[in-house]
């Protein structure tokens, strides 16, 4: 815990109107390409907890994994795990961009201690009790960022044998909570794209204080 083939295809969904507050994102009440903003969470989570650490791109300090498990209309970009990194990363053009600047997921897999749906909420909100994310794009910092968040439905996933969390492989279902921010397909060319965030642990909840911050040195073409 801690806490992206473009298919011949016509998506029905046209492109909602850019945010007002920070333009260029997806609105948070619309629907790209089909599934509105928590079901989109919960792709970019099913995405990343399914790689295998070794190639899994929050592990990645380079950018030489971005392009792992990509498919579909959206990429998605990863935090950092270890400290804050630099990634350059080529992207085709036409992809929307998600990523989660903060964020955290509960698990029955993680915690036996964790019973039903509502536990799993509880755990993912209080993890990130205190949280203060950050996010530029080419220098531009955006603005009123606890409008984007929000939790997700409970989903499945499946751990595999050597995953980013040293949880037991198999099934499980969770919840996460996070601020997550989706970008509408960026210009041809050269762009920098920062998301950080950092959590200061709470004695009285029991949980622990981390931070992440990665740098994406974005071609599109």
């Amino acid at each position: 815990m801690f806490l992206i083939l473009l298919p011949a295809v016509i998506f029905t969904t046209s492109f909602a109107a850019a945010d007002k507050i920070n333009p260029g994102v997806f609105p948070t009440n619309s629907k790209p390409y089909g599934l509105n903003y928590p079901e989109w969470s919960v792709k970019w989570w099913q995405w990343l907890v399914q790689i295998p650490s070794k190639n899994n791109p929050i592990n990645d300090a380079t950018g030489a994994n971005c392009a792992e498990g990509q498919s579909g209309p959206v990429w998605f970009t990863a935090g950092g795990n270890t400290g804050p990194v630099v990634r350059d990363c080529t992207i085709p053009a036409g992809k929307a961009i998600a990523f989660f600047p903060l964020t955290f997921e509960c698990s029955y897999a993680e915690d036996s201690t964790l019973k039903n749906e509502a536990q799993l909420r509880s755990c993912a909100a209080n993890s990130l009790q205190g949280g203060v994310p950050q996010v530029s794009i080419d220098g531009v910092n955006f603005k009123s960022l606890d409008l984007y968040r929000m939790q997700s439905p409970i989903f499945k996933f499946t751990f595999p044998q050597d995953n980013i969390f040293g949880a037991r492989p198999g099934p499980t279902q969770a919840v996460s909570d996070g601020w997550f921010i989706m970008l509408q397909p960026l210009t041809p060319g050269k762009h920098t794209l920062h998301a950080s965030g950092v959590v200061v642990g709470n004695p009285t909840l029991g949980t622990q204080g981390f931070a992440t911050d990665a740098t994406y040195h974005l071609t599109v073409k």
